[in-house]
């Protein structure tokens, strides 16, 4: 039998974890904090009076790691969404609203209807997006194709901004072209958005770690690792502060935040600039007809997600606002939430999160610094959403970050 230590109990931990226990691994798995999940998170919070998430992650239909994670951990607590991909949008500025309906099949027809496509474009405006699938290494989303116009504004601009965390006109237009093909190139079908509710925790992270702990690998939280010791190419002992363990056989998934990892791995290199998050969660049910999900223009805000409990809202690439005053940023989305939503109540029960590191920046210089998995180190492997993955930071690439180290680490 194999032997392996997980370091990390974040999405891309767990998932290398599930795939090694899977293939008949011993594992042991440490996480630093006092619960599994990472940036995935669920608590508690006092002050809302409600479970929530640390962050509204968003997956889609076609994220196929994330079917594979979930069906082999028994995850029945189901990701809601719309059955078909209708995307509501809304310009607080201009008072216009809208609706993009992209059809289920592989063959977008959608954007030759006026009722589906974005309003005030033509079929002509869809073209140039071909070029964003050109195989260009180190181009940006704006060298590839016109960051202007109504499909740039009203679609690409908003959607692209939640998909790379980071202002869409200069992100890699490679990361963008491999999310398209693996959502919006196959259809409606594999693009619909898909939620975790009621959270993350329920979704992803609670029945991982049941499975893992009923296969023998419980994760053993509060568990920080303080150095690691090499001998040539291999990695010899692991330094947790309280004890020295020393390596015979097993192999090391090294699944913690690129900063981290290059504390611990000096001379590595990771991606060492970072995009903010902001989100905020109220404590009041939205209005029966509100959409699941709602786009904002003309706003501080960015998308609207209303939940059976609450009001949430999510800003990203948010560097500008993550210092500001947090009863300020609630005021100002809870006025935003009134005008969008068409009605008028008193400020309820509010938190703002904030992730200042919440993703590396997906432009094509910080994609580049991405490692590979595979390490000079012939026991020891990385995952994140940091490492190279052929895809943004997102929950897919996570998953998919896990599951390629417990290859490595299987196949050595």
């Amino acid at each position: 039998m194999g032997k392996a230590i997980v370091v990390g109990a974040g999405l891309a931990g767990l998932s290398a974890a599930v795939r090694l226990v899977g293939a008949g691994y011993a594992v042991q798995i440490a996480e630093a904090a006092t619960q599994a999940g990472g940036r995935c998170r669920s608590y508690h919070d006092a002050q809302l009076g409600l479970t929530i998430d640390n962050g509204n992650h968003l997956v889609l239909a076609g994220n196929q790691a994330v079917a594979r994670f979930r069906y082999t951990v028994g995850a029945d607590t189901p990701l809601s969404g719309p059955d078909h991909a209708d995307f509501a949008f809304a310009d607080l500025a201009s008072g216009e609203r809208w609706t993009i309906g992209i059809n289920d099949g592989p063959l977008p027809w959608w954007v030759l209807s006026k009722a589906r496509r974005v309003p005030g474009s033509r079929l002509a405006d869809y073209l140039p997006l071909a070029r964003l699938l050109a195989k260009t290494p180190g181009a940006t989303v704006g060298q590839r194709i016109a960051a202007r116009g109504a499909v740039w504004d009203k679609l690409l601009e908003p959607v692209l901004l939640a998909v790379l965390n980071t202002p869409p006109a200069e992100g890699s237009a490679a990361l963008t072209a491999a999310v398209l093909r693996e959502t919006l190139l196959r259809g409606g079908k594999a693009t619909l958005p898909r939620i975790a509710e009621p959270t993350l925790s329920a979704a992803f992270v609670d029945p991982a770690v049941t499975w893992l702990a009923r296969h023998g690998a419980p994760v053993a939280l509060g568990k920080r690792l303080r150095g690691i010791e090499m001998d040539g190419d291999r990695v010899t002992v692991l330094d947790w502060g309280d004890e020295r363990q020393v390596l015979t056989d097993e192999t090391v998934v090294l699944a913690v935040p690129p900063w981290i990892a290059q504390g611990l791995l000096p001379g590595i290199t990771a991606p060492d600039t970072h995009n903010a998050i902001v989100n905020a969660h109220f404590a009041c049910p939205p209005p029966e007809d509100a959409p699941r999900m709602l786009a904002l223009l003309g706003a501080q805000a960015q998308w609207l997600f209303a939940f059976p409990d609450r009001i949430s809202v999510t800003v990203s690439a948010a560097d500008a606002i993550v210092g500001l005053d947090r009863e300020a940023l609630a005021r100002t989305f809870w006025d935003e939430i009134q005008r969008a939503y068409g009605f008028s109540a008193s400020l309820p029960a509010w938190q703002v999160v904030k992730e200042k590191r919440a993703t590396f920046a997906a432009t094509p210089a910080q994609d580049a610094l991405r490692p590979q998995a595979r390490t000079r180190w012939r026991n020891l492997v990385l995952a994140g959403d940091w490492v190279q993955t052929g895809l943004p930071a997102t929950i897919e690439g996570a998953l998919r970050s896990g599951e390629t180290a417990a290859g490595l680490a299987i196949a050595a």
